[in-house]
């Protein structure tokens, strides 16, 4: 079954051409929200991923439709994948995984994501190495009593506000009044 996927940025947008155009390529459902593509957790998308069974296919006008950085792509073409159903993009034939082709573009994606995060992780090691070569220590130091040192001054236990401890603390004068 083909299970469609809608969603626009904001409330003032439609996704009515989208409704059209999936109903066209065949949905026999369709999802659909106003939700911006840089929220992970979209109430929509993630129906519509429920709803998915094996061998079905969810369906997007494109690909930005589905998330807005290739990060969440792969995540949720991932969760996708795990179902046993497949993905499909009408604007790309080429991003369908029903097809080989399609899954070999997706691998190469996901080895691309892969790439990127084994570099990001490479390069904070070296730099974490640069700097403990030139004697940065990391974390709380250690007290001669081999106890932590602490952060700063904690706000003792009375249900007061942090602001209100805060301006206690540099004896700065009070703007209003507040009850302690």
């Amino acid at each position: 079954m083909l299970i469609g996927y809608a969603r626009c940025s904001t409330d003032q947008q439609s996704v009515t051409v989208q409704i059209e155009m999936l109903k066209a390529a065949g949905s026999e459902r369709i999802f659909s929200e106003n939700a911006s593509g840089i929220i992970t957790d979209r109430r929509g998308l993630a129906k519509a991923i429920s709803a998915l069974g094996p061998v079905d296919v969810l369906c997007v006008t494109k690909l930005d439709r589905l998330g807005r950085s290739l990060k969440d792509v792969l995540n949720t073409l991932q969760t996708i994948t795990e179902k046993g159903a497949g993905f499909k993009v009408l604007d790309n034939p080429a991003l369908d995984t029903s097809n080989a082709y399609g899954q070999l573009l997706l691998n190469v994606l996901g080895a691309l994501a892969q790439f990127e995060r084994d570099l990001i992780i490479a390069r904070t090691s070296e730099g974490r190495a640069r700097a403990k070569a030139a004697g940065r220590r990391f974390g709380p130091e250690a007290q001669p009593n081999g106890t932590l040192a602490s952060r700063g001054p904690r706000a003792p236990k009375t249900g007061r506000d942090a602001d209100g401890f805060g301006r206690k603390l540099r004896r700065e004068p009070f703007n209003d009044f507040e009850a302690w």
